[in-house]
């Protein structure tokens, strides 16, 4: 436990300190820390009646329990110096340096969050919080301790500020403590958070353990005399300690319909020795004098958790016919089960390894997290996948070599191929599933060992994939296939089309291609490079006469074509309807019914015979091989109260239902649907024509993204006939 019996002091604290290090300047910037706190500290009091820096001193205290190093626990001493302008950020750089500035600034960010679930910004908070946490891991850890030592003094608090603290904990940073590997300050949390949360429950199971705690302390003292009897005469050097259960565990399977008595775990040692080859001769050794239940044997030494944690686990028949749970480990095994990600920090020799980068390597968790945080999702969005791929329940499957992998329930084998590499996603033709073939759409479960099969000639991913993923990881990675094909077809399509435009035009190509004529492009259309040009006008961001027009100014030869058209004198252009030609205001503007152009669609004008001018998208094969009769139109920036009907195409492999929940994204993006028709249906997939009233270009792509995201929907795009 990190709850003291005796009172806290800095000779107690320095003193645990010093089992580990062992190095004078460390140490010397330890009390340096410490003597700092407890000067600018000095007339404050704590909700308790106790001095402030008592509290500084228990969160050390916990840190040194972990073996926290010396950058971590001068910074757990100050962290929220700067948060109350106690110090400024040079006090603290000049005398303590870059590191456990930067450590104290990440805790001040996280101390700004409230964490209160009435708070509109939780969404929000969650993220900032979990960013941090990936930014370095010793920032959440010190918040850990803090948090853990200001759920140890809750009682001071009302009734109803505790339950909001326990509940805090319980849903945002025990989840994170697990994920780290921190089972002691997990499972302390835990306790703390039930005792609060329902108080009647903790000590209902507290007076329960009680009641039976002379019986069950003198059957685990007999086991542990009869098990460390045979190890002495095998002479296996070895520790055992009976092992409390946490109330929090046992309030779980009480939870889920068990009954007190049937929690045969409560009677439990952990036995530790020096090496791995002696945990499977102890384990040998009890199995050969007590009979163990099959089911409940579990080798976490081979198969380590990806939090690192690694133990073997059997449950036998013990003395008095009373069940036992046995946990059989090394004392480095040990460090990591109860400290997970902290064991790995390394203390001697002045080592600067990064934290980082020894976390990344052991824990596909931060891994993950990392990708999420670093792509363009709203808060809610990130939250929904931290919470679906980081936070919730998780499964481990296997590689045939025995590799485990950590997947979210519900993941399948798109999502296995993608964790192991994009390469090995982007190539599969089938997988196995424990020797058996199954469909991509499978759900994995724990233990599956999956074997994904290959084509080196494969072209890439199915768009379908998308849909059958649960991850993040493997959806982000087959759109970014897409995404990265659809650039270099827009890209190729783009040059294509400027080369034949500037051909027929007769303009010399190295005229146009010059590099004055190449900076100007770039400065004007606001773009890196060529490339990005050419992509912009595959996709119909612009077209290839205007560029050309641009460049030569050539907008006369329409404006003499629309004169002749109207028959109209040229007039300066006013601000009147939705869409303006430059020099006239006087001509029959219709918006093409083929490719329906809304507002802030990339435009163009086609001058009819005897019809005025037809407005196009500029993406519609419909004016291709037309460029004698195009011009420039523009929408009118003062007249945009207006919606426009839209024609999208709409593929599924559902029908009814899938329609209900497309009408419902109607309301979140101020959009009218006008009609829907089932076009056709092939091979098990289902094709609407949906038309609707929008009344913007950015509109229309939010209530198209949002389809998208519907189960069951392939494909969504703008429908041209």
């Amino acid at each position: 436990m990190t709850k003291l019996d005796v009172p806290i002091s800095f000779e107690l604290v320095f003193s645990k300190i010093k089992e580990y290090i062992e190095e004078k300047d460390m140490l010397n910037l330890i009390e340096k820390a410490y003597l700092k706190s407890d000067e600018i500290h000095k007339d404050e009091k704590r909700l308790s009646g106790d001095d402030a820096i008592t509290h500084y001193l228990h969160v050390a205290y916990i840190l040194s329990t972990i073996k926290a190093d010396y950058e971590t626990i001068c910074a757990a001493f100050l962290y929220d110096s700067i948060e109350y302008n106690l110090l400024t950020e040079e006090d603290i750089r000049k005398v303590f340096g870059e590191v456990i500035l930067s450590l104290i600034l990440g805790v001040t960010t996280i101390n700004k969050l409230n964490f209160s679930a009435d708070n509109e910004a939780m969404i929000a908070n969650h993220r900032k919080i979990l960013v941090g946490l990936s930014e370095d891991v010793r920032v959440i850890i010190i918040k850990l301790a803090e948090r853990l030592h200001n759920m140890q003094t809750l009682w001071v608090l009302d009734a109803k500020t505790q339950k909001e603290k326990a509940r805090e904990a319980l849903d945002i940073l025990v989840p994170i403590a697990h994920r780290l590997g921190m089972n002691h300050i997990k499972g302390e949390l835990e306790d703390l958070s039930l005792r609060y949360l329902k108080p009647d429950v903790y000590f209902g199971i507290v007076e329960k353990l009680n009641a039976t705690k002379k019986e069950r302390d003198n059957n685990v003292l007999l086991m542990q005399e009869s098990i460390s009897k045979i190890l002495n005469d095998h002479s296996i050097a070895h520790k055992i300690k009976g092992r409390s259960k946490s109330i929090y565990s046992i309030y779980n399977k009480l939870d889920k319909g068990k009954t007190f008595n049937e929690i045969y775990d409560l009677l439990a040692l952990r036995i530790y020795v020096d090496s791995e080859e002696q945990c499977y001769q102890t384990l040998g050794l009890i199995h050969s004098k007590y009979k163990p239940i099959p089911k409940r044997f579990k080798d976490y030494i081979a198969m380590p958790k990806t939090n690192m944690y690694q133990s073997l686990h059997t449950t036998v028949f013990g003395v008095n016919e009373q069940l036992f749970e046995i946990q059989i480990r090394t004392y480095n095994m040990d460090l990591v089960a109860e400290n997970g990600i902290a064991s790995h920090w390394s203390y001697k020799e002045n080592s600067k390894t990064s934290m980082q980068s020894a976390m990344e390597a052991k824990l596909q968790f931060f891994k993950t997290l990392m990708e999420i945080k670093n792509s363009p999702l709203s808060d809610e969005e990130f939250m929904n996948k931290v919470h679906s791929d980081v936070l919730d329940d998780n499964i481990y499957v296997f590689t045939p070599k025995g590799d485990v992998i950590e997947l979210p329930k519900g993941s399948t084998p798109i999502d296995f191929a993608y964790k192991v590499h994009s390469g090995v996603g982007d190539k599969m033709v089938g997988a196995l599933v424990n020797n058996a073939i199954v469909p991509l759409d499978y759900e994995l479960k724990d233990n599956d060992i999956i074997k994904i099969n290959t084509n080196k000639n494969q072209n890439g991913p199915s768009r379908e994939w998308i849909n059958m993923a649960k991850t993040y990881q493997a959806k982000n990675k087959i759109k970014s296939y897409f995404n990265k094909l659809d650039k270099e077809e827009y890209l190729k399509k783009g040059e294509d089309l400027l080369n034949k435009e500037v051909k027929k035009k007769k303009i010399p190509i190295s005229e146009f291609f010059s590099n004055d004529n190449i900076s100007k492009l770039i400065e004007n259309y606001k773009v890196q490079d060529l490339n990005e040009l050419y992509i912009d006008l595959g996709n119909g961001k612009y077209n290839a006469t205007q560029i050309i027009n641009f460049l030569y100014n050539e907008n006369d030869s329409k404006e003499d074509l629309i004169l002749k058209r109207t028959a109209k004198p040229i007039k300066e252009t006013t601000i009147k309807g939705d869409i303006l030609v430059e020099g006239t205001t006087d001509i029959k503007i219709n918006l093409a019914s083929c490719c329906r152009p809304i507002y802030k669609d990339p435009i163009v004008g086609y001058v009819t015979k005897g019809y005025g001018v037809t407005v196009h998208r500029s993406v519609c094969p419909n004016i291709k091989d037309t460029s004698e009769r195009i011009i420039d139109v523009y929408w009118n920036e003062n007249n945009t109260n207006k919606k426009y009907p839209a024609s999208l195409l709409v593929t599924s492999t559902e029908n009814k239902k899938v329609l209900l929940d497309i009408i419902a994204k109607t309301s979140n993006n101020d959009i009218t649907i006008q009609s829907i028709n089932t076009i056709n249906t092939l091979n098990d997939e289902y094709h609407f024509e949906i038309v609707v009233q929008v009344a913007s270009f950015e509109k229309i792509n939010k209530y198209m993204n949002d389809i998208s995201s519907i189960k069951h929907i392939i494909a969504v795009e703008r429908l041209i006939k």
